[in-house]
């Protein structure tokens, strides 16, 4: 069984759910307290033990290329005016060399589009992927646990979370093969959107995933679906007849960055979390209720 060393990491979305902040500031850049959200799922792939990142673009996107490499002028400005704690946190974010690559979606064709995009770059391995706009907090990270999993039971992975019943036709929910038993489980299908009356659970599929390399052949043969894009689930429910599947239900709660209420949401959450932040974010937030 070969390693997870990989993650993908689509970032050529236009962010529409969050306009106007996302027509000249990628999404991916949005501050998360003090750092954008993609540093957040960047960093939960390296401590999870990935060794190469693999953002797939698109057009006016270039900003975020530009924050994981070196600003010489500003790390200059801080050097001169030893201000080591700051240049500290701005060099903190670049990557080793090599350990990133880009490739270029060049046609909003869907999810499953731009995943097949990085098909040579990430060659005959099972890689992770992660969707920048949901920020899970865990510790250890969501990825970290999903991959303790993977070396046990190898497979294909999606990390689910439990929603409320009631809620189940906002998410993508699994169905589990048999009794579900542990944070662990075969699943048998997933279900786009159920009415609460239908659904198989209450597991909603939350943004991490790890998955076999002959995704990349099905989704290449995979027709359009809903939007006329590329569907990933489409493709995944291809490779369930052929693969084992598992659910994994990770410890940790994750946030909807890519939502406006769901951004904000999640920086109270992380603000409050910051102990230079709480206190005075405690108060603030009780003189306006």
């Amino acid at each position: 069984m070969k390693p997870v060393r990989k993650v993908v990491i689509p970032v050529a979305g236009h962010g529409t759910r969050v306009l106007p902040a996302t027509k000249s500031t990628p999404k991916e850049l949005l501050p998360l307290v003090d750092r954008p959200l993609i540093d957040y799922v960047v960093n939960e792939a390296f401590e999870a033990g990935i060794e190469h990142v693999v953002l797939v673009t698109g057009r006016g996107k270039g900003a975020i290329d530009d924050y994981f490499d070196h600003a010489f002028e500003l790390e200059a400005g801080l050097e001169a005016k030893n201000k080591t704690d700051i240049l500290d946190s701005v060099r903190r974010v670049i990557p080793k060399a090599g350990a990133m690559s880009y490739t270029r979606q060049q046609a909003p064709l869907g999810l499953g589009h731009a995943i097949w995009c990085a098909r040579d770059i990430i060659g005959d391995e099972p890689f992770a992927i992660s969707l920048p706009d949901v920020v899970i907090d865990a510790g250890p990270g969501c990825l970290k646990q999903m991959v303790g999993e993977y070396e046990k039971s190898g497979g294909n992975i999606i990390a689910v979370e439990e929603v409320p019943r009631e809620a189940t036709n906002k998410y993508g929910v699994v169905a589990p093969k048999d009794a579900v038993n542990g944070p662990l489980f075969e699943m048998s299908g997933m279900v786009e959107k159920p009415a609460p009356e239908d659904a198989p659970s209450n597991l909603a599929i939350t943004g991490r995933y790890i998955l076999q390399p002959e995704i990349f052949g099905l989704l290449e043969t995979t027709p359009r679906g809903a939007g006329g894009e590329i569907q990933l689930t489409d493709a995944m429910d291809a490779l369930m007849k052929q693969q084992s599947f598992f659910a994994y239900v990770y410890d940790g709660v994750s946030h909807d960055c890519g939502d406006k209420l769901g951004w904000l949401k999640a920086n109270i959450a992380l603000g409050l979390k910051r102990p230079e932040f709480a206190d005075a974010l405690k108060s603030f937030i009780r003189e306006q209720v």
